[in-house]
């Protein structure tokens, strides 16, 4: 597949209120961002590859803040 939206902590529009860059807090304002960057490119079908993670704690902030952002995964 190609890559067609991607979110960092490392963005200034994401890091710009977080205390921290690493809980909970940070992947939901990635999951956030990558889904409005997705859904602006016309993209709200996508695949979610976890890389081995369990499905909890940060990965889980980071898809739920995705999907109420529009993703369907």
């Amino acid at each position: 597949g190609h890559v067609l939206a991607a979110a960092s902590t490392l963005q200034k529009d994401v890091k710009t209120d977080l205390k921290s860059t690493s809980n909970k807090e940070a992947a939901t304002a990635v999951g956030k961002a990558v889904a409005e960057k997705a859904v602006e490119a016309g993209v709200k079908d996508v695949a979610f590859d976890r890389s081995g993670y369990q499905y909890h704690g940060r990965v889980k902030e980071l898809a739920d803040a995705a999907r109420e952002a529009g993703l369907k995964f």
